[in-house]
């Protein structure tokens, strides 16, 4: 069977910017208010969930957060298989359109002071909606930057698909340590968190406009099953679908230690305000040190997984971040510096955007065009919402049972034990090195 990304021409020209920002744009206005929720936990609670007991308004705030992440495999399917029946760009459309009108409607919803039980109603119904469209993006957004970019860059141009979720965390930590420094505790309650969310929901008119540019890359030539785990023909013959399951269970494996890096950085601000009891501004300002590392090193290792190969990249970063999580939080729990707080935490997220960013490449590279979006989808969403959706919960509820500031440590060990075994068994999908391993024969 001919290798057909291999055989012909290599293609040198870049992706238009405009493709590429319309793709980044409405990917980082997704990720930007679904995850300010997180960032804003406390203050939610507070809004939606009043109660005399302590702690119990930020666990019931992160568990409306958790509810996100239930309907995201529902989005995954139903919005990746639009992707793969439909097109791409209609599958885009419908996401992004769903985010933005969730978006609003939760900025709106008054709190449980005036609306009673109807408020906390109204939360979790509009973060549902969240939930099932970002389900629903980064299936269709990741096949469409791997298929429409040159192949010796492929790696990168995925990689900006983490690089904008980043860079809108960072932009969500900008702006809330901006408010958290010039507002009291009180108005970043009242409204404070409401601004950060509707800041993102202006973007909306421009993201759908360049997104209606999109060409459509569904029924291109079928360039993917490059690698030992895949095959090019179709899922109904039994040897292919056996291939298939292998890299759908190491992804899914994959993708949850990543979910699992990704909301207990995300739960460092909570750590720090709730645990740590550090000022707001500090706690705040840990989102943009974080933030600047994640897109920095989601690049860096882009191009690192086109030079070097995708397993090399996330295998080598994984055993450093292995041995690097219970260091890094004894130091911020023993010293409570705020340079040994903010350090500590940008060395993990270094090397977890290292490990992380290669995976949803080989996933996608290993699937043929058909089911790619849907496939891509459906696994992603359904481990970021089994690992990552309960995440922040359960590292609150550790530390409450536990007494321990180590608590988020070991859970985050687990996870990279977890995904290091499966990077293991992972085999190699950049075709480049395919490319070059079969000439070495």
């Amino acid at each position: 069977m001919t290798d057909l990304a291999i055989d012909r021409p290599m293609r040198a020209d870049a992706m238009p910017f405009r493709h590429v920002a319309a793709v980044t744009v409405g990917n980082a206005l997704e990720f930007y208010d679904f995850t300010t929720y997180g960032f804003f936990a406390v203050y939610i609670g507070h809004a939606f969930f009043p109660s005399t007991t302590p702690g119990a308004s930020l666990l019931l705030s992160l568990a409306t957060f958790g509810v996100g992440f239930i309907t995201r495999p529902i989005g995954g399917i139903v919005i990746g298989r639009i992707g793969d029946r439909i097109g791409r760009k209609p599958a885009m459309m419908l996401s992004f359109t769903i985010m933005g009108i969730a978006i609003v409607g939760m900025c709106l919803t008054p709190p449980y002071a005036r609306i009673g039980v109807a408020a906390p109603v109204l939360v979790v119904l509009f973060r549902l909606a969240q939930g099932f469209a970002l389900g629903g993006e980064v299936g269709p957004t990741t096949a469409y930057m791997v298929e429409a970019a040159p192949v010796h860059r492929r790696g990168f141009y995925a990689s900006l698909q983490f690089a904008s979720q980043d860079s809108a965390g960072l932009t969500a930590g900008i702006i809330g340590t901006s408010l958290a420094g010039l507002l009291a505790p009180q108005q970043l309650e009242d409204w404070g968190w409401r601004a950060v969310m509707l800041v993102g929901a202006c973007v909306v008119p421009f993201g759908l406009w360049l997104r209606r540019s999109l060409p459509e890359t569904l029924h291109g030539v079928d360039d993917a099953a490059l690698a030992p785990d895949a095959t090019a023909g179709s899922l109904q013959a039994p040897a292919g679908a056996r291939r298939h399951l292998r890299i759908v269970v190491l992804g899914l494996l994959i993708l949850g230690f990543g979910g699992v890096c990704s909301y207990t950085v995300e739960y460092m601000t909570t750590y720090a305000l709730n645990t740590l009891h550090r000022p707001a501004t500090e706690s705040f300002g840990v989102i943009i040190v974080n933030g600047v590392a994640w897109v920095i090193f989601d690049l860096t290792s882009g191009l690192l997984s086109d030079r070097f190969g995708r397993r090399p990249v996330m295998i080598v970063s994984a055993m450093l971040l292995l041995v690097s999580i219970l260091p890094a939080f004894w130091l911020i729990g023993h010293y409570r510096s705020i340079l040994v707080f903010y350090s500590a935490s940008a060395w993990m997220v270094m090397l977890a955007a290292l490990a992380q960013t290669p995976v949803v490449v080989a996933l996608t590279e290993s699937l043929p065009r058909h089911i790619r979006s849907g496939v891509v989808a459906t696994v992603y969403a359904f481990a970021i919402s089994i690992f990552g959706g309960s995440t922040q919960f359960i590292i609150t509820w550790l530390i409450g049972a536990t007494g321990s500031t180590l608590a988020p440590a070991w859970y985050w060990t687990g996870a990279t034990v977890i995904g290091l075994i499966a990077m293991l068994l992972m085999r190699e999908s950049s075709p480049l090195k395919i490319s070059a391993a079969k000439g070495t024969r």
